[in-house]
């Protein structure tokens, strides 16, 4: 197969103890070494990083660029691997210099697959592909890019660059068990969490659950129940419930296993209690509801909280659901919450308001059970 390297000037900008460069190309060249990493899974892996092509905005952008007026100010964002290389024109150029300028080379082979190319783009995924496929003979942009030294920074680099536009929050999720870099806080506090969700829901490692398959992420299409609903649920309950007793909270790690196996333990008891409420979506049933996987997570945590999982076969938590069943209207029928607080079944949203209504419901219910239960 063809084999051959493109030669670019480019500026080398050294950035703490990092590099990027600064460089001009034909975006109708770009697709010859740069893939775009569309986020899928291999063997229940997580590969690549891109959200899906927006075919609409694609179009809307290669019609201005076969306009004559056009011009694309805003630069492409390049991850190279290490066989990309930087040739400084000065052979004798510090590297702690701010900037330094030479030649970006990038080798390109026509008979490698997206997945071996040396690049992948970061950022201007539709801006690529509009150039791509515009009515033009050729079309220069300006691109930065740098070499990550794995696809996980690579990764890194992709939601922090990022960070200011609106990302769908299910690529995030996806993503973030998969980085390595620092992030902002607000992503730093949902890798562990994140790492939990992709799990329960592809049962890698630990086998089948009651999530597994039944979360909706990009990856996972069938899934009805919102990522973002039991993102929410755990991420509470490592911070201020049950699970919080498995988590380092020096360094934000946590001990996987048994957090699956109290997670699996207490949603496999749900599963058996409400197996037909379990089965059906959202619309359908509030139980798969983003309220009512909340308000049973703060069941969990009240039943659950500060007993290791190995113990939690002894606490009877199935029985205790059963007591619960008849005062839901997880499907049908209405909602006691009290005097003028009827609600019909699916009048309960996932709203601040209607989560602590139904959770404050859920465990009079349950404290009223245990009571019982204790006098028995």
């Amino acid at each position: 197969m063809p084999k051959q390297t493109i030669v670019l000037p480019a500026i080398r900008i050294r950035q703490g103890n990092q590099f990027i460069f600064a460089f001009g190309i034909d975006g109708k060249r770009v697709h010859e070494f740069a893939a775009v990493s569309r986020v899928h899974r291999t063997d229940q892996t997580l590969a690549g990083y891109q959200r899906p092509e927006v075919l609409s905005h694609i179009r809307a952008i290669r019609r201005y660029l076969e306009t004559d007026a056009a011009i694309l100010p805003n630069a492409i964002v390049l991850a190279f691997d290490d066989r990309v290389e930087f040739r400084p024109l000065d052979a004798g150029a510090s590297e702690a210099a701010y900037s330094t300028v030479g030649h970006l080379i990038i080798p390109v082979d026509t008979g490698l697959a997206d997945d071996e190319k040396p690049a992948w783009l970061v950022d201007g995924q539709q801006r690529s592909a509009a150039i791509r496929d515009a009515d033009v003979d050729e079309f220069p942009v300006a691109a930065v890019g740098f070499i990550a030294k794995d696809e996980a920074e690579q990764r890194s680099q992709f939601i922090l660059v990022n960070n200011t536009k609106p990302l769908p929050k299910g690529l995030i999720h996806e993503l973030l068990p998969a980085t390595s870099a620092e992030l902002p806080a607000a992503y730093a506090r949902r890798r562990l969490p994140a790492s939990v969700l992709n799990i329960l829901n592809f049962g890698v490692g630990g086998g089948e659950g009651p999530f597994t398959g039944r979360i909706s992420t990009p990856t996972m299409a069938t899934g009805y129940i919102r990522d973002n609903s039991v993102l929410k649920m755990i991420e509470n309950s490592l911070y201020e419930g049950a699970l919080y007793q498995y988590r380092n909270p020096e360094d934000g790690t946590g001990d996987i296993p048994s957090i699956l196996m109290h997670l699996n333990h207490f949603w496999g008891a749900v599963e058996r209690v409400f197996p037909l409420e379990w089965r059906l979506p959202p619309t359908k049933s509030r139980l798969t509801h983003g309220a009512g996987i909340q308000s049973l997570g703060y069941v969990m945590d009240s039943l659950t909280e500060g007993v290791p999982a190995a113990e939690l076969p002894g606490l009877g938590i199935e029985e205790i659901l059963v007591d619960l069943r008849e005062h839901c209207a997880w499907t049908d029928g209405t909602w006691n919450f009290g005097p003028d607080q009827v609600r019909r079944w699916n009048g309960i949203q996932n709203t601040p308001n209607d989560v602590r209504l139904l959770t404050s419901h859920l465990l009079r219910v349950v404290r009223t059970s245990g009571s019982l239960a204790a006098q028995r």
